[in-house]
């Protein structure tokens, strides 16, 4: 089954459920400032979970495109993966756990064929925040799950969130799919540390928020939040252990092929250094082409910094197998021209493809240059000590993106050797305290829909219709990060803001706040709002019905956006909204910070 089929067979299948399909989010967060990107399905539902009504309804599936930068480190096995799609079936206060298992069970075993004798679930054991998920666990033993593949398991394993430091959170319950039964019985935990018994699917039923005192309180709201990943249930349902050998990577990695004289070989030795080198190029590669695709350009900064980073290991790992030429842009060129799986399915990858291309490559003849100047302070290093220091050496590879089995190469020219203890060690201090620093930075839990919140989000529709007006329509909203502190706000255009415009825009700004202008939500069909003026420029894809909300009256409003986020009901709750801060935010690209006092 290749990727296309068992994603449309899901959206089918829930759609004959009652739901309603939405298109996937941008990668990049809209209002979550916690995140550098989209990591589940959830995060760009998060309003609609915590009660906020959602246009479509109470029953949504979807197909969501998430990054996960904490997965980098661990790419080249067969299995892991920084870009991912998810499936996912949500309930915003609808159905819960009664109606949600026994479809997950008729999904699988009549749709995907999946013989109900090597399945395996689990369930919540309970602790002193949340009682043992009984009622689960009865309703699989139901359907025909013998008591013996029904596992209960600890927090640890199966409770979901909060994704931050508060939010809503719950039980969940797993499905394990055993795939190698001929091989006779196994117990769940070796089956599973084996890599013989696999996840495929995950419940969660979010009937719990965990508060700033971390106690977990039954929500009024209860929601049921699944997901089902596309890149390893393709692989599992067209019976293959390694992700990488399904239709999803395949034209990829021929390509891989091709251009280094290597070949993948996932049965004789999965694990070689050549496997490694051609899973992380095909995994970095495309991750970078649907990051660029979302409107990210490589930087030392956030997101940006990530880019370059996917961009930079994969070169490194070009040069192992034997690539000595740029490649990126070849290799990218499969991803957007897969037909099996995203070509016509995402338009913002044909939309920006000449873009995708040419960053990829301008980024890689920089990065090239940087490893000439790594390799001649290597040299100089040398010359001067006679010796590279385990430190030195990691600051050459956090520097110049210099790899150390290439700093370990020119040490051997000179009969030389490198103390990795030392190396790893300094490599440690520095992951801890990366680690440190983004857990002080994204401390804050998921956006949530608090009154300081809802201000600096209204907020940000004024900034942009004024914005608009001083500088002209060529203005698009391209990112905001909104904390309870201030708003960050990203936009297109070429130049830097002069002091006069800074003051014209936050002018006026503050005259909309004292006019008192009331703020309107309506539901309508997204061609209908595109009709009546509705900005819509972040993301690619909207669904057929949207939120719309206007500043001012319907006939003469101030701004009129489609948006999920939430709003005061007046402008003249916001106080006076001042600008601290103007900058560049890439090419093409403008970023400012604003406060309400």
């Amino acid at each position: 089954m290749n990727a296309k089929e068992l994603k449309d067979k899901y959206v089918s299948f829930f759609v004959s459920k009652g739901h309603k399909e939405i298109p996937s989010a941008s990668l990049i967060p809209e209002n979550d400032p916690t995140t550098l990107f989209i990591s589940a399905g959830m995060h760009p539902l998060v309003p609609f979970l915590l009660g906020q009504p959602h246009p479509l309804g109470k029953r949504l599936v979807d197909v969501q495109k998430c990054v996960r930068t904490g997965d980098i480190d661990d790419v080249g096995d067969t299995f892991h993966h920084t870009f991912f799609e998810m499936l996912g079936n949500w309930s915003l206060g609808d159905y819960f756990k009664k109606e949600m298992i026994p479809w997950s069970y008729e999904f699988l075993t009549k749709v995907l064929n999946l013989d109900p004798k090597n399945l395996h679930v689990t369930c919540f054991a309970g602790d002193e925040d949340a009682p043992k998920d009984t009622e689960s666990h009865d309703l699989w033993l139901s359907l025909g799950i013998p008591e013996d593949r029904i596992h209960y398991l600890p927090k640890k394993d199966n409770w979901w969130g909060p994704a931050g430091a508060v939010g809503p959170c719950g039980p969940d319950s797993e499905m394990f799919v055993d795939t190698k039964p001929e091989e006779g019985q196994i117990d769940f935990e070796t089956g599973c540390k084996q890599g013989r018994i696999i996840e495929v699917w995950n419940d969660v039923f979010m009937q719990y928020y965990k508060d700033e005192t971390g106690k977990y309180v039954e929500m009024p709201q209860k929601n049921v939040d699944t997901g089902l990943g596309v890149e390893r249930n393709a692989a599992i349902f067209s019976g293959f252990s390694d992700n990488y050998q399904s239709s999803i990577w395949q034209p990829i990695i021929k390509k891989i092929e091709e251009l280094s004289g290597k070949t993948y070989e996932p049965g004789a030795d999965k694990n070689s250094p050549d496997n490694k080198s051609i899973r992380i190029i095909a995994d970095h590669l495309r991750s970078a082409v649907f990051i660029i695709a979302d409107g990210v350009e490589p930087s030392n900064k956030e997101a940006g910094y990530v880019l370059r980073r996917l961009i930079r290991r994969t070169i490194r790992r070009g040069k192992a197998i034997g690539i000595d030429k740029n490649f990126c842009s070849i290799i990218a060129g499969t991803v957007l021209d897969n037909q099996d799986n995203y070509a016509g399915t995402y338009p913002e990858l044909n939309d920006n493809r000449d873009k995708i291309l040419s960053i990829l490559e301008a980024e890689e003849n920089k990065f090239r240059k940087t490893l000439d100047r790594g390799l001649n302070e290597i040299n100089k290093l040398i010359a001067r000590n006679h010796q590279v220091s385990g430190k030195e050496a990691f600051t050459l590879y956090e520097s110049f993106g210099f790899p150390v089995e290439m700093i370990e190469e020119e040490l051997q020219k000179n009969n030389l050797t490198l103390n990795r203890e030392e190396f790893n060690q300094s490599q440690e201090e520095h992951v801890k305290l990366s680690q440190t620093l983004s857990a002080g930075k994204f401390k804050s839990g998921l956006a949530d829909n608090s009154e300081i919140i809802t201000k600096y989000h209204t907020a940000t529709h004024l900034l942009h219709a004024a914005l608009r007006q001083v500088l002209g329509d060529h203005v698009q909203q391209s990112g905001s990060n909104i904390t309870s502190e201030r708003l960050r706000f990203d936009f297109s255009h070429p130049d830097k803001l002069t002091e006069e415009q800074i003051k014209q825009v936050q002018e006026i700004v503050n005259q909309q706040i004292q006019l008192s202008l009331p703020v309107l939500k309506e539901t309508m069909p997204f061609v209908e709002a595109q009709k009546q003026g509705a900005l819509a420029f972040f993301g690619s894809k909207y669904p057929e019905t949207v939120s719309v909300f206007t500043i001012g009256s319907k006939d003469t409003y101030f701004s009129k956006e489609v948006c999920t986020g939430p709003h005061v009901k007046n402008t003249n709750v916001l106080g006076t909204f001042e600008i601290t801060k103007e900058e560049s935010a890439g090419s093409g690209k403008r970023r400012i910070y604003a406060v309400l006092k």
